[in-house]
């Protein structure tokens, strides 16, 4: 699927990787080889706002809007949604509605 979906520094790619406890997005500029910036469920920002019973795809959501912030403070406004082999459902749906939350257009 990646070799469909590019990145470019105007519209990056919004790749996710779940592990089986944490959330990982990165926005990637695939033709300057770089990652523009990262967020996870163990960023110290998102981690505060966890609470103790907050399920993953609460916590998911919240990883996307603390993205979105991010990526509007760099001037980001439309990206490429690389979900990364995983169906679009659960904890990458939430991900992806939170950054849509945060007015984030794929």
């Amino acid at each position: 699927m990646r070799k469909n979906v590019l990145g470019t520094p105007e519209k990056p790619r919004l790749c996710v990787y779940k592990s089986l406890k944490q959330i990982y997005a990165q926005l990637v500029d695939d033709r300057g080889d770089r990652t523009i910036t990262g967020v996870s469920s163990l960023t110290p920002a998102v981690k505060a706002q966890i609470k103790p019973k907050d399920s993953k795809s609460v916590v998911s959501k919240k990883v996307g809007i603390y993205l979105a912030v991010k990526a509007k403070e760099l001037g980001i406004v439309t990206v490429v949604f690389d979900r990364n082999r995983y169906p679009y459902h659960g904890r990458v749906k939430s991900l992806a509605e939170g950054t849509r939350e945060g007015g984030i257009v794929f």
